[in-house]
């Protein structure tokens, strides 16, 4: 069988992570699913690693359940069915936590339809750019059940705003790339042949920043999307200016930056 994950390493510090069921527009099932989580936990286990891309192979970046079957999560064989259901919620769930925890931040490029499970990855993830022919819906509610899924209830309006986000959930209708990047789902919509040249150029100018200093924004930056007030905020803040300007790292940036020598980081 066909790994339903391929990684690989296009840049120093940068690695990329394909869905690979392209004869099935990337459509996720349990071995894709438990391949995505086992691939992010060893990605954040590797400090060699700055920057994540995380994009699909052949025509679609992800449309969502395999609707001929996504499999029995290991373990629930013998359940009934609300709760093989709650299982599988939960183990698609799982990867947009992974993407959130991993230290490292993840660039979508958006290659094709994301929909469903595929836009809830998606809109989890740190940035994103999408090919000109990308689509993207959340068409839960078009099934017959809640539009609220894989935590799109809670990434999309923190990206395009409470109004913008719930006329999408509510109706449950497909937009273009010009759209997506118009409403800041997407940081840009580019032709299909630059897509990776252009998420490749911003992951290089991430991996370029000193990895302590990268992972703590990360941190601070999902944080203080939950944080009950500004001060709560800042507060956060401050810890990790303090912590990080007390590192090796730090100092020869700051040496470098008064002498226009850029440091080589030693991540300490």
């Amino acid at each position: 069988m066909t790994d339903p994950i391929l990684v690989d390493h296009p840049a120093d510090g940068v690695t990329r992570v394909t869905l690979h069921r392209p004869d099935h527009m990337n459509t996720l099932t349990v071995d894709l699913v438990t391949a995505m989580q086992r691939t992010l936990r060893d990605i954040h286990e590797d400090h060699s690693c700055r920057v994540v891309i995380l994009t699909g192979a052949g025509r679609a970046f992800c449309a969502g359940l395999d609707l001929k079957g996504y499999g029995t999560v290991p373990g629930t064989e013998d359940f009934g069915a609300p709760q093989r259901g709650m299982a599988i919620q939960q183990h698609i769930a799982e990867v947009v936590h992974l993407i959130r925890q991993i230290r490292q931040p993840v660039i979508a490029a958006i290659n094709g339809a994301a929909a469903g499970g595929g836009f809830a990855w998606a809109c989890a993830s740190d940035i994103r750019y999408c090919a000109d022919a990308a689509k993207f819906g959340t068409a839960f509610i078009r099934l017959g059940i809640s539009g609220c899924d894989m935590g799109v209830s809670w990434t999309l309006p923190r990206l395009i705003g409470v109004s913008r986000a719930w006329e999408l959930i509510y109706t449950g209708r497909v937009i273009d790339a010009a759209e997506a990047e118009r409403l800041g789902i997407v940081s840009r919509s580019v032709p299909a042949d630059e897509l990776m040249d252009t998420v490749l150029s911003v992951a290089r100018e991430i991996a370029a920043n000193s990895p302590f200093g990268v992972w703590m924004t990360k941190e601070v930056l999902w944080a203080n999307l939950e944080t009950p007030s500004m001060r709560a905020g800042i507060d956060i803040e401050n810890r990790n200016q303090i912590m990080t300007s007390l590192t090796d790292d730090s100092r020869a940036a700051m040496g470098g930056f008064l002498s226009g020598e850029r440091p080589v980081w030693q991540n300490r």
